[in-house]
């Protein structure tokens, strides 16, 4: 009941104040000067109401379900990201003389895909990755990079080149370069089902509809509702429009799953789970901690 942070209010309640207002200012003409020029019947706001409920609650799934979509393709780009990296690290092998070269190989490996899943959440959220990725990269491969537009492409790339690498080496059996392959093709098919996500968004018609729809609607109710609750109009708008405001900015929050609202995606925090599993499995001690929510919100 009393959980603010994350409830919708910060970006709903200019709206829900702004009709409430209204709703009180029509109270106070209607109960103190017995002023009903403009009073309706609550007929149509009966008739209406469901049918913006609906509408709402199918916009609701519609913009959930691609935040669904996008959290499932993560989900699968963990575990790739794991596969991948104990396959690496047990699928190699190499002559007594040459460990100390497949373990700094390996290393490097697994670097380029830690740098791979940070690339792509900045590139699904349009901003730079370099601070991010450059201590996972040298500088000529982080030199190289500067030059690609699509930077989590180029790593994948840089992934096929390590495969190839190995398999000259004769590190990587012909029998294995399938398995491994497979798991790179696995990291691709992530990125390019989250680019269909973002660069196809939600009609912006359908938004406009919502907004004007639920607008028109929360400010005309006190009009059809006064004569039946008098005093208690001001409440009852209150209440619907928090929840049709509140399910009109949940929409638009969660259809860019990708995003940096409160209710997106929290890409970072998954970047950061991969790295310190990927650390671990690398035998590594310098860990860093897990990322934790900050006033109810993780990024």
């Amino acid at each position: 009941m009393w959980s603010f942070q994350s409830s919708g209010l910060r970006a709903s309640w200019p709206r829900i104040s702004a009709a409430t207002m209204f709703a009180t200012v029509i109270t106070l003409f209607e109960v103190a000067y017995g002023v009903g020029i403009f009073d309706l019947t609550p007929v149509p706001f009966s008739l209406t109401g469901v049918a913006i409920g609906i509408f709402l609650g199918f916009r609701s799934k519609t913009a959930y379900d691609r935040f669904w979509e996008g959290r499932t393709l993560w989900g699968a780009l963990v575990n790739t990201s794991r596969t991948l990296t104990r396959q690496i690290l047990t699928l190699l092998v190499a002559p007594e003389n040459e460990r100390e070269e497949l373990k700094a190989f390996q290393t490097r490996v697994v670097y380029h895909v830690m740098a791979f899943v940070n690339a792509l959440r900045h590139h699904l959220r349009d901003t730079l990755p370099w601070g991010d990725i450059k201590v996972f990269l040298n500088d000529a491969e982080l030199q190289a990079l500067h030059r690609h537009r699509n930077v989590p492409l180029a790593l994948l790339q840089l992934l096929g080149q390590d495969l190839a690498e190995a398999r000259q080496k004769r590190w990587l059996h012909d029998l294995h370069v399938p398995i491994l392959e497979a798991a790179v093709t696995d990291m691709t098919n992530v990125q390019g089902a989250c680019e269909r996500i973002k660069n196809t968004p939600v009609p912006h018609l359908y938004s406009v509809l919502s907004h004007r729809v639920v607008f028109v609607f929360c400010f005309c109710l006190p009009l059809g509702i006064v004569d039946t609750v008098h005093g208690y109009t001001p409440f009852v708008v209150f209440l619907v429009a928090h929840a049709f405001f509140g399910l009109d900015v949940l929409g638009s929050e969660i259809e860019e799953p990708f995003g940096m609202d409160q209710h997106d995606l929290p890409l970072a925090a998954l970047c950061r789970t991969i790295e310190v599993n990927l650390r671990q499995l690398l035998g590594e001690t310098q860990i860093p901690e897990f990322l934790k929510p900050v006033d109810d919100v993780l990024l």
